[in-house]
């Protein structure tokens, strides 16, 4: 199917369509001074005409002064909560006199439209799906929700002032994954979205929106500006042999400079759109008669993660934050043969004190060179 040009009105349409067909339609809006992902009724609920100003532990909305709909980048959350809930009871046990009754999480979930998913985190998707889907231990909540979700992913043609997703290769153009792709242009009379499909689920789509055709000019303009979003990206990591170099460096005094600056809050695994630890407690209410078995998500940066009997393993600040990074970008390959780290820069955003994973992994990659 050609790309073809979607305007404001064709948007809503393609919501109100996938909200008949009885999807629950996700995606960016502003709340609390930032953009999250939460229901969206109307494009009217987009970040219409608002971008982030992004640094090491600061964060702040501006206007751009046009219309458009997707300036924006990345904010605080990422789509991960959807498929991988924060919380979620999946065992309840209550007691009746002498009757045991016994309830599991095995109600089908509504499906879900992810709108307005950026490249970063259609790689962070894709992550997961290999860890918790396509693996050998599947996790069935999680793949039951995944796939009833339709995706509508969008290029970025912006670079955001804490992505690297350029030197992960993971970005800012969508390369797969995807329902349906819109890049957004910005004309004199209001911006307008390019639209491909991915899927015949993202064709049907299109040709019920009866849209017109892209001409060649609109889809070099479209090309040529996320060309542009690559070209201006400020940070970046070298990946090549990164993994070896970080495994060298287990005993380098650096990790205990990172350490003397993290206060081991677990923000940049809340943030991170692949981090998917988590933790199972049994709980009982007063009266003992019904008992809960909670999973939720943990952090590799609490000193609780690590307890067995006798004790927690990773006892100092400088071992959690070493943990973490050496999975990111060099375990993670090993495992899973991608690196854990998309570039979305969240951990550089929301790290209440700055720290900054593409110079802490520059810094290394100079002792080694040294």
């Amino acid at each position: 199917m050609a790309t073809c040009v979607l305007s404001m009105a064709n948007l809503q349409s393609l919501l109100d369509m996938l909200s008949d067909q009885g999807h629950e339609i996700l995606g960016p809006t502003v709340r609390d001074g930032a953009v999250t992902c939460d229901h969206l009724h109307s494009i009217q609920d987009l970040p219409i005409g608002l971008y982030e100003v992004q640094s090491g532990g600061h964060y702040r909305l501006k206007g751009t002064g046009s219309g458009s709909l997707f300036s924006y980048t990345t904010g605080p959350q990422s789509w991960k909560r959807f498929l991988l809930p924060p919380e979620r009871d999946f065992l309840e046990i209550q007691t009746h006199k002498r009757e045991v009754v016994v309830s599991t999480d095995t109600a089908p979930p509504q499906p879900m439209a992810f709108f307005g998913v950026r490249a970063c985190d259609m790689a962070a998707l894709e992550r997961l799906d290999k860890v918790l889907s396509d693996g050998p231990y599947q996790a069935s909540h999680y793949k039951k929700r995944r796939d009833r979700t339709v995706v509508i992913a969008v290029n970025c043609t912006r670079a955001g002032d804490t992505c690297f997703c350029a030197s992960m290769q993971t970005g800012p153009r969508v390369t797969g994954g995807f329902d349906i792709l819109l890049t957004e242009l910005v004309a004199s009379d209001g911006p307008y979205c390019l639209a491909e499909a991915g899927t015949g689920r993202g064709e049907d789509l299109l040709a019920a929106l009866d849209a017109t055709e892209a001409s060649e000019d609109q889809v070099r303009e479209a090309d040529e500006a996320v060309k542009q979003a690559a070209d201006s990206m400020g940070r970046s990591i070298t990946t090549d042999n990164l993994p070896d170099i970080l495994k060298a460096s287990l005993d380098d005094p650096q990790w205990e400079k990172i350490a003397s600056r993290c206060l081991s809050c677990g923000n940049c695994t809340m943030v991170c759109p692949t981090c998917f630890c988590s933790t199972t407690e049994d709980t009982t209410d007063l009266s003992g008669s019904t008992a809960r078995r909670i999973q939720r998500w943990d952090s590799c940066h609490t000193v609780e993660f690590t307890y067995i009997h006798g004790g927690s393993i990773r006892t100092s600040v400088m071992s959690r934050y070493r943990q973490w990074m050496m999975h990111k970008l060099a375990y993670w390959p090993e495992q899973f043969g991608s690196f854990g780290c998309v570039g979305c820069g969240r951990c550089i955003t929301w790290c209440p004190t700055g720290i900054d994973i593409t110079e802490e992994a520059g810094r290394f990659r100079e002792k080694a060179a040294r």
